[in-house]
């Protein structure tokens, strides 16, 4: 169930309706949990055992591992949380990618092994509802807090349907909280909660899907180099498109929960403004970035390099024999494999910032384009740690053209980073990159028609433009500022364009993560 159908908008208001019975607290929130699982059967019934699975595992390992005074026994009842939803994820996320992966390795020893034909099927936002369930068993280990006493509760935190599929990805310490208290929204709340729904539509359908789609596929979908206009224009159009899909659907479920009386997380704060890596992975996706910070990095030892205890470490160990625990040899194998190479790496330049986010790639997808995309982001943090430890600070750094050159540098240097993201392979990837960089294969006609170019070009400046503007500030606080009558005919156009808007219903990039 798309948040851009008329089935999702159908499903809401129903939902709505619902919620605002006169009923006790708890029913309605028994109400909540079932209309999330209706809403996430809408895709594949089948997999709604798997999120009953995790949901039922972790409650009762949570109050396990509270239970006992026990180092080692809570260390053991962690792993088992960890091989059961890893074990989960690796099988139906990375089982076909391991096993071709362990083939590919045979092959260069001059094994001719032959893998099975998988035909796995991926359940739509298992990364994400897996993140969080093992937020809970990990914040419990680590004292943050305690069981929760209520399972509806718990099983509501988890299937919670605006956030359910791809996210914000939500921590148990921030949304158990909110189910102690009837939760209603106010007049205020219900119209900014609308409010942000007609603005995350807007991203997604107007722009992502109606503008910059179409241009991003024509060069990433085409054989053969592309010329240099066609390589950067087109890359440009997909970084607006992913922006404005994911952020459109983090907007759309912010807004949604807002509209139940629930609070979550922003999840972008105007990333194409940043200066520099590490500002940019504060704005961008910061769900995932802060769960990979404190869950991962921080335990690895953060700032320092790798332990040479890292093969202990539990959620590591979870990867590896995940697929084990599932049943298929061959993916524990292939997983062995993957994270025997991450041990051989860290002993030259590997630390735990480029192991965080070569883990960081690997979760958005299981293809070895991911992993050179998230150690291209280790590597820009790793050279801009380098470069701040040689350039002297100076007050010139925090001047205003200076800093706007800055933010261009970075969002270029994002860019090339998209092309690995994006392309179906290796070979697109570095022709697409070698055209960039003004390597074009001769002969080669372009790609895009003028009309793209202008629509990628204008679309480009005017996100860029608006990124920088707000950069410091939140669209709550514009919307605040700024006059009831103009902001309703605001909300009134884009809803328009965004009904009328022509084109191919897309679903959002990252229900394949």
């Amino acid at each position: 169930m798309l948040f851009n159908s008329l089935t999702f908008l159908v499903f809401f208001a129903i939902v709505m309706i619902v919620h605002a019975l006169p009923l006790r607290w708890h029913w309605r929130k028994f109400n909540l949990l079932i209309f999330s699982y209706l809403f996430y059967m809408a895709w594949n019934p089948p997999f709604v055992i798997l999120l009953w699975i995790s949901t039922v595992v972790d409650w009762f390992l949570g109050k396990a591992i509270a239970q006992t005074d026990s180092v080692a026994k809570k260390r053991w009842l962690l792993v088992g949380s960890l091989l059961v939803n890893l074990g989960m994820l690796s099988f139906f996320k990375y089982g076909e990618f391991l096993v071709k992966s362990f083939a590919g390795m045979m092959a260069q020893v001059g094994v001719d092994y032959v893998p099975p034909e998988m035909d796995i099927v991926l359940p739509v936002g298992i990364s994400f509802y897996t993140f969080q369930t093992l937020s809970y068993t990990l914040d419990i280990y680590r004292g943050k807090m305690k069981p929760w006493n209520s399972f509806l509760d718990y099983a509501m935190y988890v299937t919670f349907f605006p956030q359910l599929v791809a996210g914000p990805i939500v921590r148990a310490v921030d949304f158990l909280d909110q189910c102690a208290t009837p939760r209603r929204a106010s007049s205020a709340q219900l119209s900014w909660g609308l409010t942000l729904l007609a603005i995350g539509l807007f991203e997604k359908v107007v722009i992502a899907d109606g503008l910059l789609a179409p241009i991003s596929e024509k060069l990433y979908d085409a054989s053969g180099g592309p010329q240099f206009l066609d390589a950067w224009l087109g890359t440009f159009a997909f970084a607006g498109q992913i922006f404005c899909d994911f952020a459109g659907y983090s907007t759309c479920a912010i807004g949604v929960a807002m509209c139940l009386g629930f609070g979550i997380m922003d999840n972008f704060r105007f990333p194409y403004a940043a200066v520099g890596f590490s500002d940019f992975w504060r704005r961008w996706h910061i769900s995932l970035s802060s769960w990979l910070r404190d869950y991962l990095y921080i335990p690895l030892g953060g700032n320092k390099h790798v332990s040479r205890f890292v093969f202990v470490h539990p959620l590591l160990l979870g990867v590896c024999v995940g697929g084990l625990f599932i049943g298929n040899v061959w993916i524990s194998v292939g997983a062995g494999g993957l994270y025997l190479l991450f041990l051989i790496l860290h002993r030259g330049v590997l630390n735990n910032l480029m192991l965080t986010m070569v883990i960081g790639g690997l979760w958005h997808g299981a293809a070895w384009t991911f992993v050179v995309w998230g150690a291209l982001h280790g590597f820009y943090l790793l050279a801009e740690r380098v470069i701040k430890r040689i350039v002297p600070a100076s007050p010139l750094w925090s001047k205003p053209p200076v800093q706007l050159l800055l933010a261009i540098g970075t969002f270029l240097a994002i860019c090339v980073t998209w092309v690995f993201f994006r392309a179906k392979s290796f070979d697109s990837a570095f022709g697409i990159v070698g055209s960039m960089l003004g390597r074009v294969p001769d002969g080669q006609r372009s790609l895009l028609t003028p009309t793209d170019m202008i629509i990628a070009g204008y679309v480009t400046v005017g996100l860029l433009t608006v990124h920088w503007l707000m950069r410091k500030t939140t669209l709550e606080d514009v919307a605040n500022r700024t006059p009831w009558w103009l902001r309703a005919t605001l909300v009134a156009v884009m809803i328009t364009l965004t009904v009328m808007m022509p084109g191919e219903d897309r679903a959002f990039i990252y229900f394949q993560f």
